[in-house]
């Protein structure tokens, strides 16, 4: 009760302070106007199917090229090495790289080259970037996961004739997903506002669709609007990211399977 009345309280407060400040009537006027925001709405909703469009498509491809990535670190022995190095490098490279310039790099720099074969598309093109850069994060959760398994349970496997392949899938891979569950949500809810950085590629998305209305009612509601968008695209997320982070708590602290 303490906790809501200091909410409501902080709430009303701010709520004074902002529609009291001498320049709220040009800011409401500028940021929240609704005549503006229902006129903008449809093209933002088509907008934000493009994004919603990518989000599962790179979603999947980064799932399977950090799964592989990781994979490839985890491997033992000399004749592994190359290969290794290569992820390694890769991981570094693109961990490293701001996704902003990954996209300017990527989005402007293989049309450039003018081989046969390479998209024009902005949103393959964007797509590409983003696939790159995140793939390398997740590669890194999913490692840390494998490497959390006790190398008992790798010898264990081994002893009973299992082949790394067959110890990967049947063994470390189902308690690696499910340690790594919660991170890996989280990185899906970045994901999602990431999306929309495509827009800087010319691919009219949310993003863009906002700048497009914005400059032809110079107002500035629509990227409001296209913000409320991208966070009613990200509540679910982040609820289902905060249900399992507590579930897999609750599963640590009672010494349940996969702990």
């Amino acid at each position: 009760m303490v906790a809501l009345a200091s909410t409501v309280v902080f709430a009303v407060a701010a709520w004074l302070t902002i529609t009291n400040a001498p320049g709220w009537p040009r800011v409401q006027a500028s940021f929240f106007d609704w005549e503006t925001a229902k006129k903008s709405l449809p093209a933002l909703l088509d907008g934000l199917w493009l994004n919603v469009r990518v989000l599962v498509v790179c979603g999947i491809l980064i799932l399977v090229i950090g799964l592989a990535v990781a994979a490839v670190r985890t491997l033992r022995g000399p004749v592994w090495f190359p290969l290794r190095a290569l992820a390694t490098a890769y991981v570094d490279l693109f961990r490293g790289l701001p996704l902003i310039i990954c996209l300017y790099l990527i989005g402007f720099g293989l049309p450039g080259l003018r081989l046969n074969g390479i998209p024009n598309d902005p949103v393959v093109l964007g797509s590409i970037a983003l696939v790159l850069v995140y793939s390398a994060y997740v590669a890194e959760v999913f490692r840390a996961g494998i490497e959390s398994v006790h190398p008992s349970q790798l010898a264990s496997a081994r002893s009973l004739g299992l082949t790394h392949a067959q110890t990967m899938r049947i063994v470390v891979l189902p308690q690696a997903v499910r340690r790594v569950l919660p991170p890996l949500l989280n990185d899906f809810v970045a994901f999602q506002k990431d999306c929309g950085l495509i827009s800087v590629l010319g691919a009219v998305d949310a993003v863009r669709a906002a700048q497009i209305e914005s400059a032809s009612s110079y107002n500035f509601t629509p990227y409001v609007v296209a913000g409320l968008l991208f966070v009613v695209l990200a509540v679910p997320s982040s609820r289902l990211a905060d249900w399992v982070s507590r579930r897999a708590a609750r599963r640590q602290n009672a010494g349940g399977p996969g702990a």
